[in-house]
Parts: structure tokens; sequence; C-alpha cells
């Protein structure tokens, strides 16, 4: 019996040494330096993991991550060469690491995904071989040119999605989206959106806890999930279907009109069922969803900048049902109409 009770014991003792050895093991974060990227964007992830490590160690804990700025060459210029960064390591140096992140690129989309095409292989030999990637902002276009992204969902920046989707149409980018996260890759929204990813992963290394403390620590709203406030719809009119560019244009100067889909497919002499599919494949939207966005584009100007209550802009913008009026706004822009206005009108009302 003594014997049983003295193998338990000893059992228990290298468990707990286990347990104490795998919850200390760094993790790797290499931040990417892309030509042409965001300072911010850079400086921001490598700010925030480095002060979890100090809260870490000032709770009596050993901090958890070992940050790196990763680059092709030791400085690297960007924001169109106002800045130049000093990395830490060498593409070559690093041979495995356990999350990277890629910063905002900076500037003309296609361009920046070409001079920084020697990153390619590295991010992608360091997906296979077990790192968790992550893009930041439009840092998802040089994730989508890996590869990785195709056939998975994506969050960017919203007012690149038109420019995404044309250049990356296997990849499904989620609209308003702030954070996705599929198969040890995620992507953020746009611009000081990519904080809530970031606090999203230091809950998922660290805990609930942590994440919160650094939430209150960068001030930074923790679990918000959607940028859809802060969305500005702009048609996507970059296509060479000129009867649906007709319809647009009709749609967006007639938006306090009520609209049908048989009136804008007479006008432009296309059948209905033609005229429907032509649209999507067109713009991304469906007839009814771009009538709907134009339509909460302007009442969303309207709230922003005039003093009308929100019955007076629901006329406006040519609906009749208040009910519906705003279950669609709120469905577009995660707000209530009241929510929006008192948000972004320096003179709020309550009802």
């Amino acid at each position: 019996m003594h014997n049983h009770v003295k193998k338990r014991a000893d059992c228990d003792s290298i468990s707990l040494t286990l347990l104490c050895t795998i919850s200390v093991v760094m993790k790797n974060v290499s931040i990417l330096v892309p030509e042409s990227s965001v300072m911010q964007a850079i400086a921001d992830p490598q700010y925030l993991f480095s002060a979890v490590n100090q809260f870490m160690a000032a709770s009596g804990r050993k901090p958890l991550f070992n940050v790196q700025l990763v680059g092709a060459k030791k400085e690297v210029k960007i924001n169109g060469g106002m800045f130049s960064v000093h990395t830490d390591a060498l593409l070559d140096d690093v041979e495995k690491t356990d999350l990277v992140f890629i910063p905002a690129l900076f500037g003309d989309m296609k361009a920046a995904i070409k001079e920084n095409s020697n990153l390619v292989p590295w991010i992608n030999r360091q997906y296979e071989n077990g790192a968790e990637v992550a893009s930041l902002c439009v840092g998802a276009f040089l994730l989508a040119s890996t590869g990785l992204l195709n056939g998975k969902k994506c969050s960017t920046h919203w007012g690149f999605q038109n420019e995404f989707r044309e250049l990356f149409p296997d990849v499904e980018v989620v609209d308003g989206s702030i954070i996705t996260e599929e198969h040890r890759i995620y992507s953020s929204g746009g611009a000081n959106s990519y904080w809530n990813m970031l606090l999203h992963l230091v809950e998922k290394y660290t805990d609930r806890d942590t994440a919160i403390l650094a939430s209150k620590y960068f001030a930074i709203d923790i679990d918000r999930e959607s940028q859809t406030a802060f969305a500005m719809f702009k048609g996507q009119k970059n296509h060479n279907d000129e009867a649906v560019k007709q319809a647009q244009e009709f749609i967006e100067k007639n938006y306090q009109e009520r609209i049908s889909i048989d009136e804008l497919a007479d006008k432009v002499a296309v059948g209905r069922r033609s005229f429907e599919r032509r649209f999507k494949q067109a713009t991304n939207n469906s007839v009814l969803e771009y009538i709907q966005r134009i339509k909460i584009e302007a009442a969303k100007r309207s709230f922003e900048s005039s003093r009308n209550n929100i019955t007076e802009v629901m006329y406006h913008v040519g609906y009749t049902d208040t009910k519906a009026f705003r279950s669609i706004f709120k469905k577009i822009t995660g707000l209530t109409p009241i929510e929006y206005r008192n948000k972004y009108n320096k003179q709020p009302i309550l009802e």
C-alpha cells in the first residue's frame, strides 16, 4: 500500500513538472516586414505581444512570446519610403515559428504583391511546418497571393473588397467581418479593427483575463465582431456590362423612389432573369441588395450631417415601413438607426 501511494505521488510530481514545462514553452511570433507596408501594422502587434509579456511577468508568470520582426533584408523601407524598419532576423534565419503576422500593405496592391513575392515561399513553408498565419487589414492581399486562402473565407478592409474579389476569385470575402479563422489562418477587417484579431490571438495563447487586461491597457473594445458600421458602400463598377452600369446609375440617382427589378430590367431592355444574373455577376450584389445598400448609404449620410429624425430620413430614402427600414439598416450597418445617428452625429437624439 505504501509503495502504491509513493508511486502515485511520484507520478503526480512528474505530471506537474510536465505541465509546468509545457506552460512556459515560448511561442515564436514572427512579424513580417514587407516592402511598401504600413508602419502601424508592424509596430502594433510588436507592441501588444511585448506588453503581454510584461503583464505576465508582473503577475509572477514567465513571458510567453518571443517576438521578432522578420524580413528579406536588415533594413526595409515602408510607407512609400517615408520610414525604414530594422528587422531582428532575416527569412533564412527563421527555420520554424508558431505565428506569422502579415501587416497591411501600402499603395497599389498589385504592385505591393509583386514587390513582396519573395516572401511567399517562406510564408507557405512556415504554414506547412505548423505555424498559424494572420493578415492585418489589406495584408490579406499578400496572404491570398500565397494560395493558402483558396477555398477559404477571408476578411479585409471594406474599401478594398471589390478589388480583392477581382484578384482572388477563389477566396470568399466575408462582408463586414472583423475576424475570420479557418485552418490556422486568420484575417482581419480594415484599419484599426485588426486590434480585435490581435486580442483574439492573445486570448487563445494565454487566457481571457490577460486579453481583457490588454484590451483595457490599449483602450480597445474587446469582442467587437463587425466593421459594418464604418463601411461606406461604393457600387462595383469595374466591369464591362453597360446595361448593368446603366441600371446602377439609375438606382443611385433615384434612390428616393421605390424601384422594382422589373422596372430596371425594362429600362435596360434585358429580360428579368438574365438581368438579375448579369447584375449579380458584375457587382457581387443581387439587384435588391444593391438598391438596399444605396438607400442605406444615403440614410447614413443624412444621419451623420442633418438634424432629421429617423422617420424623416426613412421617407427621404424611399422607405415607408418603419420596421423594414430598421431591420435592413441594422443588417447592413450592425447598428440601429438611432445607434448610428448617436454614434456619428454631434447632436444625439433619443427617438
